[in-house]
């Protein structure tokens, strides 16, 4: 099991920009893919982008491309989501979750996920 714990979420206006940290407890961490999902109230908890094990491979959601990026330092077993743009439909709890090599889309296919942060975009 890989313990992961986010932080970097928070208030922010339109237009501002975000980094999300998902730092991971285990060491053969770059053997994993990771994924960012984030729910908002009432909606279903939806992939925003992934990043397979080997960082050659990525994903993105329609809604956030060309304003998010999503990178790995497997050095410091660490993922990151570079926001830009923001909009407030951004607003959600952004999670990450990690699985064995490949992205998937669902988040049934995760095993291990964080606790999440709040992302809050205001207009």
């Amino acid at each position: 099991q890989v313990l992961l714990v986010e932080s970097g979420g928070g208030l922010v206006q339109a237009g501002d920009s975000l980094r999300l940290s998902c730092a991971a407890s285990e060491r053969t961490f770059s053997n994993y893919a990771v994924a960012w999902f984030r729910q908002a109230p009432g909606l279903e908890r939806d992939l925003v982008a992934g990043i397979n094990w080997g960082g050659d491979s990525t994903y993105y959601a329609d809604s956030v491309k060309g304003r998010f990026t999503i990178s790995r330092d497997n050095a410091k077993n660490t993922i990151y989501l570079q926001m830009n743009s923001l909009k407030p439909e951004d607003t959600a709890v952004y999670y990450c979750a990690a699985r064995s090599w490949a992205i998937a889309a669902s988040p049934n296919e995760y095993a291990d996920w964080g606790q999440g942060t709040q992302v809050t975009v205001s207009s």
